[in-house]
Protein backbone atom coordinates (compact mmCIF):
# COMPACT_ATOMS: atom_id res chain seq x y z
CA UNK A 1 0.00 0.00 0.00
CA UNK A 2 2.62 2.49 0.97
CA UNK A 3 5.89 3.40 -0.65
CA UNK A 4 9.03 3.93 1.31
CA UNK A 5 8.92 7.30 3.02
CA UNK A 6 5.12 7.58 2.78
CA UNK A 7 4.10 6.26 6.18
CA UNK A 8 0.66 7.85 6.55
CA UNK A 9 -1.20 5.43 4.26
CA UNK A 10 -1.01 2.59 6.77
CA UNK A 11 -1.18 4.56 10.02
CA UNK A 12 -4.68 3.44 11.02
CA UNK A 13 -4.03 -0.23 10.29
CA UNK A 14 -0.66 -0.14 12.04
CA UNK A 15 -2.24 1.50 15.09
CA UNK A 16 -4.96 -1.16 15.25
CA UNK A 17 -2.54 -4.07 14.94
CA UNK A 18 -0.27 -2.51 17.54
CA UNK A 19 -3.21 -2.29 19.96
CA UNK A 20 -4.27 -5.84 19.15
CA UNK A 21 -0.81 -7.17 19.84
CA UNK A 22 -0.25 -5.29 23.09
CA UNK A 23 -3.76 -5.64 24.54
CA UNK A 24 -4.64 -9.17 23.49
CA UNK A 25 -2.12 -11.52 21.95
CA UNK A 26 1.22 -10.52 23.47
CA UNK A 27 2.82 -13.47 25.26
CA UNK A 28 -0.22 -15.65 24.55
CA UNK A 29 0.09 -19.07 22.94
CA UNK A 30 -2.99 -20.43 21.22
CA UNK A 31 -3.31 -24.23 21.05
CA UNK A 32 -5.19 -24.11 17.74
CA UNK A 33 -5.71 -21.65 14.94
CA UNK A 34 -9.48 -21.69 15.57
CA UNK A 35 -8.98 -20.61 19.18
CA UNK A 36 -6.78 -17.74 17.99
CA UNK A 37 -9.42 -16.66 15.46
CA UNK A 38 -12.19 -16.82 18.07
CA UNK A 39 -10.16 -14.82 20.61
CA UNK A 40 -9.25 -12.13 18.08
CA UNK A 41 -12.85 -11.96 16.84
CA UNK A 42 -14.07 -11.48 20.43
CA UNK A 43 -11.49 -8.75 20.97
CA UNK A 44 -12.60 -6.85 17.86
CA UNK A 45 -16.37 -7.29 18.17
CA UNK A 46 -16.87 -7.31 21.94
CA UNK A 47 -14.18 -4.93 23.16
CA UNK A 48 -12.53 -2.84 20.46
CA UNK A 49 -15.66 -1.78 18.59
CA UNK A 50 -18.12 -1.63 21.46
CA UNK A 51 -16.34 -0.34 24.55
CA UNK A 52 -12.81 0.88 23.77
CA UNK A 53 -12.60 4.63 23.41
CA UNK A 54 -11.02 6.06 20.27
CA UNK A 55 -9.25 9.40 20.02
CA UNK A 56 -10.66 10.20 16.59
CA UNK A 57 -14.24 9.79 17.82
CA UNK A 58 -14.08 12.45 20.55
CA UNK A 59 -13.21 9.80 23.13
CA UNK A 60 -16.24 7.63 22.32
CA UNK A 61 -16.39 4.01 21.28
CA UNK A 62 -17.35 3.42 17.63
CA UNK A 63 -20.79 2.11 18.70
CA UNK A 64 -21.52 5.21 20.82
CA UNK A 65 -20.25 7.50 18.08
CA UNK A 66 -22.58 5.88 15.52
CA UNK A 67 -25.53 6.20 17.92
CA UNK A 68 -24.86 9.92 18.32
CA UNK A 69 -24.54 10.32 14.56
CA UNK A 70 -27.85 8.54 13.94
CA UNK A 71 -29.59 10.63 16.61
CA UNK A 72 -28.37 13.81 14.92
CA UNK A 73 -29.67 12.57 11.55
CA UNK A 74 -33.08 11.76 12.99
CA UNK A 75 -33.28 15.15 14.75
CA UNK A 76 -32.73 17.04 11.50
Amino acid sequence: MSRRGNCHDNAVAESFFSNLKTERIKRKIYPTRNEARADIFNYIELFYNSSRRHGNNDGLSPVEYEKQYLEKLIAV
